[in-house]
């Protein structure tokens, strides 16, 4: 096995370590990844890997001292060794994996569709992340789409939950909806999916001036600001924000400019709110931490299946997915990259936040 691992401390630290595997234990499988996406979403998985317990999913392989993490990914990957009688070696699978060429899986709650892995650290993280999709019981199923189901999947299903919770709460009854880092793919989704709704407010976006026209040309955004042009803002306007970035320079201003205005900041990935504000860290005290909530995606998820079942909750996701899938054409395009030495480059240039927007990176690991 080669394992692709992130020092916890420092994620622009990265190393490959190889191990062998034991053999595999009765209803276990063995399976090949055979590729993964890599986005800013799987940086905030290590940011947060400690505070939300992403660095649980998968133990790093040679780490006596707990220095290092996997970074999970989801992707594509084949049995190539089975010891359940209910899967088959050559079967398909979608799912959450590490950044490494082999895993090891226990699944249980097995049906035709779908399993979860059954591993014992896994057994209190969010079920969401331990489903994996059996592609061979999937109906409708299309290979040629899988590097965008990769890239977009996990950040769109963020993009439904979001629409879906600000149209439940009737958007707080707010004139506009600032979204911050307008140009990150779950973002893009947001707005795209604010847009198809017919009782949402106005939809702004925040973003780097390098990226304003890749946004504006979205067409999914009534209003475009750059960072620098925050002075075009209608704080006089009742506002919900929405952040990806976490940046405290741009959120203590809204928040300051805004005051009352700003009905709530839902806070998407990794920000630095448990961070000790100090008197003399004028933008942090301006935050309204007491209209400010985290919003995670698995613990709405949970909440639309008990309320619409398994079939509804699939049903609306499915045709959001779609339409988000089909809008993608227009503006991403595919980069590859073949092997995990080659990812590290890669790797090294999106932590430092040197992201290309319109760019969704898939690495391939068929013939590694």
């Amino acid at each position: 096995m080669s394992q692709f691992q992130t020092l916890k401390s420092n994620l622009t630290k990265s190393r490959i370590i190889n191990e062998h595997f034991e053999a595999i234990n009765e209803g276990e499988i063995l399976i090949k990844i055979e590729s993964f996406a890599f986005t800013s979403n799987n940086v905030t998985y290590g940011v947060a890997g400690d505070t939300i317990g992403y660095w649980k999913f998968f133990p790093a392989a040679k780490n006596e001292n707990n220095e290092w993490g996997c970074i999970p990914m989801w992707g594509f990957a084949e049995i190539i060794e089975s010891n359940n009688q209910n899967l088959y070696v050559g079967e398909r699978l979608f799912g959450y994996f590490p950044a490494a060429d082999s895993l090891i899986l226990n699944p249980i709650k097995i049906s035709d569709q779908s399993f979860s892995d059954g591993k014992k650290h896994r057994k209190d993280l969010p079920p969401v992340y331990n489903n994996y999709v059996r592609l061979s019981g999937e109906e409708g199923y299309d290979p040629s789409m899988d590097p965008i189901r990769s890239l977009l999947f996990p950040l769109h299903i963020t993009a439904f939950c979001l629409c879906d919770a600000l149209e439940e709460d009737k958007y707080l009854d707010a004139s506009q909806i600032i979204i911050i880092s307008a140009s990150s793919k779950t973002a893009i989704g947001l707005a795209q999916g604010l847009e198809d709704s017919k009782s949402s407010p106005k939809i702004v976006g925040l973003t780097s001036l390098i990226n304003s026209k890749f946004v504006e040309d979205l067409g999914c955004y009534d209003e475009v600001i750059s960072y620098n042009q925050l002075d075009k803002i209608d704080y006089s306007q009742s506002t919900v924000m929405v952040d990806m970035a976490g940046n405290r320079e741009i959120l203590g201003t809204l928040h300051g400019k805004l005051e009352d205005n700003m009905q709530k900041c839902l806070t998407v990935g990794m920000t630095h709110w448990d961070n000790e504000t100090t008197a003399e860290d004028v933008l942090g005290q301006a935050m309204l931490r007491e209209r400010t909530e985290f919003f995670f995606a698995p613990a709405h998820i949970q909440k639309r299946i008990k309320d619409w079942g398994h079939e509804g909750y699939a049903e609306k996701t499915n045709l959001f997915m779609t339409a988000r899938a089909l809008q993608s054409t227009n503006w991403m395009q595919i980069k590859e990259i073949d092997g995990l030495e080659n990812f590290i480059s890669t790797y090294e240039k999106v932590v430092s936040g040197n992201i290309n927007p319109n760019e969704g990176i898939i690495v391939n690991l068929k013939n590694a």
